[in-house]
């Protein structure tokens, strides 16, 4: 093989957890490039800021960034906060539990269900109104 002028192929790394990941996935439900991305937070998140974003290297962005990627992406702002760390979850509170999942009417999810059904409503809301 090494002789037939063929590069091994690079195996991609794996999406990391948290932030980064949900961000990577939210952006891929509703289709959009980095630049896309860029272009709908009227530049307040530059393509390579998001990319680094996504792949874990940065795990702290501003509550500004998270607030324009929360309204491109039609997802809770408070839901990226807490996902990024500046909120803690709401699991001792009633009233805040009971807020964040009055949508899905269920009291017992756990976060990675709360995480998957922020990705499918996120591809739900990308597909725009049903007729």
């Amino acid at each position: 093989m090494a002789g037939d002028g063929r590069r091994p192929r690079r195996k991609r790394a794996p999406r990391p957890n948290g932030l980064g990941g949900l961000l990577a996935d939210l952006r891929t439900a509703k289709g959009l490039s980095l630049r896309q991305v860029e272009e709908a937070t009227d530049k307040a998140v530059s393509n390579a800021y998001l990319s680094q974003l996504e792949k874990g290297k940065i795990r702290k962005p501003s509550p500004n960034v998270l607030h324009s990627l929360a309204a491109v992406y039609a997802v809770a702002y408070e839901a990226l906060m807490e996902k990024a760390g500046y909120l803690l979850p709401a699991e001792g509170s009633a009233a805040g539990r009971r807020r964040r999942l009055a949508a899905f009417a269920i009291d017992d999810l756990t976060a990675d269900e709360e995480e998957e059904l922020l990705k499918y409503l996120a591809f739900l809301r990308s597909r725009g109104p049903s007729s």
